[in-house]
């Protein structure tokens, strides 16, 4: 399973078990909640009419009295209310007033009068001078069904002489519940999918900056070069100590690799030198002493040349990015090189080849006329004397092509290696194997890569840049 989406189970596992639980804890807080606020209300009606009961109470009439009359009067008016968006149409206290025996002697429902109501709970509570109150559901099975009782005790010269009972159907509140239930969870939805959102979004921030790693560390291992990831926090740290790991280990191995080259590479011109020095020691005729004297100029030449690119390619691979990057059309920036190439180079023959290719790209100009300069030379060593050298672009690349006997198949692959070189068409001279490797770190450099192959006649190199 990749790691986004273990990330994401388990951000949504976590969210969802989170929101279920404090959902679950809402909606089942409602009911008892509005209960309780019911409940709270009905105590002060119910202490309030025990008070208006008193008299008629006292006087054994409470069927006929005062109270009853006002009571009634009460259940009679019309009602048309909206609360919060809700209507209500109906009064729906049921009040019912027991003597100090338990006996209803008032009932506004006109059901229970000269009932004996002394053990329900109510009644029976209030009566020993506690706190009375009970739910007693219509349908056993059906919460819905619950009527609230609340009573409070009828007093008269500190004595308790009688109950007076208030009761509600909880179903006359039920639409409020159901309407707090329902935002509850609509509420509680979005918030689930806003965190939803946002896990995705923090998924896909991490995944991203875990896969820059990853790309980070596996052009490490393939040895190509990228710019540092911009990644804030611990990975951006983890990736600046990647950076570092890899510059160590890099300028370890880049090191003991250079000895190595440099070493074999030295071999030889190290030996003509020592060779025509001995010579040089004895008695020689003027002519083999001045072509002993122009072999060492020679390999002197040579490892100074060999010395000054190394130099070239040791700079650009300490290099991580373009320092002074422009964007440019190639066929405008070929023609300015042309200018400078005429004048360095006027041993050799270019053309340059008319395009109108829109084709631009991001240029630091000096390394990538270091890069052609290097191509160009390449091409005059190995192209017929006389020949000519075309320059272009073609597409998203600047082609060099030359007219000379090309390079072995089998040594394809292999240009651009450090020190590796053919042998010139005198069949004796090599280069330094060093000029195609500085392109190709250039081109590196630049994003892009370099491509050669043969064309039967010459060998045609083209420089590709990134659109």
């Amino acid at each position: 399973m990749h790691l986004g989406i273990r990330i994401l189970f388990g951000f949504f596992l976590i969210t969802g078990l989170a929101g279920l639980f404090v959902l679950r804890i809402f909606v089942a807080e409602v009911k008892p909640s509005v209960r309780e606020v019911m409940e709270d209300m009905m105590v002060d009606t119910a202490n309030i009419l025990a008070e208006l009961a008193v008299d008629d109470l006292r006087a054994g009439n409470m069927a006929q009295g005062r109270f009853a009359t006002q009571v009634g009067a009460y259940a009679r008016r019309p009602i048309d209310a909206r609360i919060w968006g809700l209507d209500k149409q109906s009064l729906d206290f049921r009040v019912y007033v027991t003597d100090a025996k338990g006996t209803v002697m008032f009932d506004s429902a006109r059901v229970a009068v000269g009932q004996d109501y002394s053990q329900w709970r109510d009644v029976a509570r209030t009566l020993r001078g506690e706190y009375g109150a009970r739910a007693t559901r219509q349908v056993y099975e059906d919460d819905r069904s619950s009527v609230l009782y609340v009573a409070a005790p009828v007093n008269y010269g500190g004595q308790v002489i009688g109950v007076l009972t208030v009761a509600k159907p909880v179903a006359t509140v039920q639409a409020f519940i159901d309407r707090a239930e329902r935002k509850i969870l609509v509420s509680g939805f979005w918030l689930l999918a806003l965190s939803a959102a946002v896990g995705m979004a923090v998924t896909l921030w991490v995944v991203y900056s875990i896969r820059q790693l990853r790309r980070y560390a596996n052009a490490m291992e393939a040895g190509k070069k990228l710019p540092l990831p911009r990644i804030p926090g611990e990975l951006g740290e983890l990736a600046r100590a990647m950076q570092a790991m890899r510059q160590r280990v890099e300028g370890r191995d880049y090191i003991e690799g250079y000895v190595r080259a440099l070493t074999h590479e030295l071999k030889s011109p190290l030996a003509a030198i020592r060779g025509a020095g001995e010579l040089l020691q004895e008695p020689l005729p003027e002519p083999d002493r001045q072509e002993f004297a122009a072999d060492v100029l020679a390999q002197t030449r040579r490892l100074q040349s060999l010395v000054d690119r190394l130099l070239e390619l040791s700079k650009l691979e300490q290099r991580q990015e373009l320092q002074q990057p422009q964007r440019l059309r190639l066929t405008e920036y070929l023609a300015s090189f042309m200018a400078l190439a005429q004048v360095d180079r006027s041993h050799i023959a270019i053309d340059l080849i008319a395009s109108d290719s829109p084709a631009t790209a991001r240029i630091e100009a000096d390394l990538l006329a270091l890069a052609l300069g290097n191509l160009l030379d390449n091409a005059a060593a190995f192209a017929p004397p006389g020949s000519r050298i075309r320059l272009g672009v073609e597409g998203q690349a600047i082609v060099v092509q030359d007219s000379g006997p090309g390079v072995p198949d089998y040594a394809l692959p292999k240009l651009g290696q450090k020190f590796f070189s053919t042998v010139r068409p005198d069949g004796i001279t090599k280069g330094s194997g060093l000029g195609l490797a500085i392109v190709q770190q250039i081109m590196a450099l630049h994003g892009g890569h370099m491509q050669v192959r043969n064309t039967q006649p010459g060998l045609r190199v083209e420089l590709h840049f990134p659109a």
